[in-house]
């Protein structure tokens, strides 16, 4: 290659060294590494928000499943109803209801014709209990 007018072959090689080494001249390269950047921010931002998001999500399968079992304690408050309507035993009615919940509770009350079973039971989110309350005609029918 010939050489290029004002510049030597001495004068090329130190443009070329000069190139591949660019000099860092940033205030970061002069700081200690602890005091340098955001190194590990992500893992302290991941520290603070997971327990945050393992509440809302404990709270919201809590939610799901105290919804659930109102749903199945109305249900069983409706069924033992009938039963109890039916002139089937207490103790039949009561079964129904435990089988939903093996901590559930039934009262039962009669008035116009009517016989009326209130079942309630603890929910899995503390503090809360769920009940559920089912009429039926005395007849049965």
């Amino acid at each position: 290659m010939p050489p290029t007018r004002g510049f030597g072959p001495g004068r090329r090689r130190a443009v070329r060294r000069q190139a591949t080494r660019p000099r860092d001249r940033s205030t970061s390269a002069r700081m200690p590494r602890s005091v340098r950047g955001d190194e590990g921010a992500v893992a302290a931002e991941l520290a603070v928000a997971l327990p945050a998001l393992v509440l809302v999500v404990t709270l919201c399968v809590g939610g799901l499943a105290a919804a659930s079992l109102q749903v199945r304690l109305q249900d069983a408050a409706a069924d033992a109803a009938r039963l109890l309507a039916r002139g089937e035993s207490v103790e039949r009615a009561q079964s129904t209801v435990a089988h939903v919940e093996g901590r559930a509770s039934m009262q039962v009350s009669r008035a116009e014709g009517l016989v009326c079973v209130a079942a309630s039971a603890p929910s899995a989110l503390p503090g809360l209990t769920m009940s559920a309350r089912s009429c039926a005609l005395e007849s049965g029918w």
